[in-house]
């Protein structure tokens, strides 16, 4: 892939901050969307000589030093704190999946508790809180339908009642599966439930479930909450580095907590348009003004060739030379939590 993330591609619509009165979608509204979202993409997609050279450099997985110290990762599940009136907290269950409890609400984010996804070697960690011992679910967000981020085993644990916030496209693929009330957006959309807040936004990614499906959904964070639920989290989802930080800071000012992956970044010539490596995690932290950032998508499974330590260990590296303050910098174990007071 070659990096061509300064290139902005959007949907035909105005730019809006985020206190301006946009209207926000019917929940479960069924819509019509095009057939592909392929204009949304950055960066062209992987070609056949990218995974020719893949191979040939046999660079998709750490080496055997690369690996050591599996137990040594940050894992240190703990019950669930509560969560005082006008405050949220995230937890930390693994990979991309948190646990944001804001404004009344409990949403899991791309949650996978599966041991094993396709075409990957089983996680390496544990879940950080298990099945049984989360409060009712109130709603699910899902960044797009790579299977570490959408997990179908996981999701038929959940009632069919519980509400899903979905990218475009991807409505189609939950009703199937009996969930009732989907809501599906476009980049810079939003919906309320029970008075939270859930913004979809852009990120630098792509979306394939099938070998027939590439770009037919979208891909995107969400920003959930506000002021009024204990703070404003954004969750990037899977991204590479690019413009799309800096916009979604413009248009949504003041996000309080932003959950940035950091992990499956080596080799760079591959996925440096798609996986943002622990120093470009900092830069948009830093592109979206937010006050604290909490990394993931490390620790879980192992996607690609860095070391299984290296992420945070560089993440601290660059975020001390930045000069920001050590104690924004969430760096949760696994089954971590943290409250959340609006700043």
């Amino acid at each position: 892939m070659t990096d061509q993330t300064a290139r902005p591609v959007a949907p035909d619509t105005p730019p809006a901050a985020c206190d301006d009165p946009v209207p926000t979608r019917p929940l479960g509204e069924v819509r019509d969307w095009p057939r592909s979202f392929a204009d949304r993409l950055t960066a062209p997609l992987p070609g056949v000589k990218g995974m020719s050279r893949l191979a040939r450099e046999h660079s998709i997985r750490p080496n055997a030093e690369g690996l050591r110290h599996i137990d040594r990762l940050p894992y240190a599940p703990a019950p669930l704190p509560p969560v005082p009136a006008g405050t949220a907290c995230v937890t930390w269950a693994g990979h991309a999946s948190w646990i944001i409890r804001t404004g009344g609400l409990t949403v899991l984010t791309d949650p996978v508790w599966s041991r094993r996804i396709l075409g990957t070697p089983a996680r390496i960690t544990p879940v950080g809180v298990p099945w049984e011992d989360l409060p009712v679910i109130d709603a699910v967000v899902i960044s797009h339908n790579h299977y570490d981020h959408l997990d179908a085993p996981t999701l038929r644990r959940l009632p069919r009642h519980t509400p899903l916030f979905v990218p475009a496209g991807l409505g189609p693929w939950c009703r199937r599966r009996g969930f009732r009330t989907v809501t599906e957006l476009d980049w810079w959309e939003s919906a309320r439930l029970d008075g939270v807040r859930f913004d979809f936004v852009p990120a630098h990614h792509w979306s394939r479930r099938t070998l027939t499906d590439t770009c037919r959904s979208l891909w995107g964070g969400w920003i959930i909450g506000g002021p009024d639920t204990g703070g404003r989290i954004y969750f990037a989802g899977d991204t590479g580095y690019g413009h799309w930080f800096t916009e979604i800071g413009r248009r949504h000012p003041g996000i309080d907590l932003a959950l940035l992956p950091i992990g499956a970044y080596e080799p760079r010539w591959w996925l440096r348009d798609v996986h943002t490596d622990p120093e470009e995690a900092v830069r948009a932290y830093e592109d979206l003004g937010a006050r604290a950032m909490a990394p993931m998508h490390w620790a879980t499974f192992v996607l690609s060739a860095e070391p299984v330590h290296e992420p945070l260990t560089r993440l601290r590296t660059a975020w001390q030379r930045a000069g920001h303050p050590r104690d924004l910098l969430w760096d949760l174990p696994i089954g971590g939590s943290r409250l959340l007071a609006p700043g």
